[in-house]
């Protein structure tokens, strides 16, 4: 059974692997630097539609995010 905590690990992986700033990211989705923050702290996760244009920036695929691979 995949789990919230494998999908933030791993969306916290691919942003710290991502060598974007959280500035660029924030300025990219249109979104404040520290819900970016929220993001690699595990304070929160991002809406639907933020995770898949989250994928698109970071050019990953979101089965990998969602733990579907």
């Amino acid at each position: 059974m995949i789990t919230l905590e494998q999908i933030r690990a791993r969306l916290i992986e691919s942003i710290n692997n991502s060598g974007l700033k959280q500035t660029e990211i924030a300025r990219r989705l249109n979104i404040s630097q520290p819900t970016v923050g929220q993001y690699l702290s595990g304070r929160a996760m991002p809406a639907l539609d933020t995770l898949a244009n989250l994928c698109k920036i970071l050019d990953i695929d979101a089965n990998y995010i969602l733990c579907l691979d």
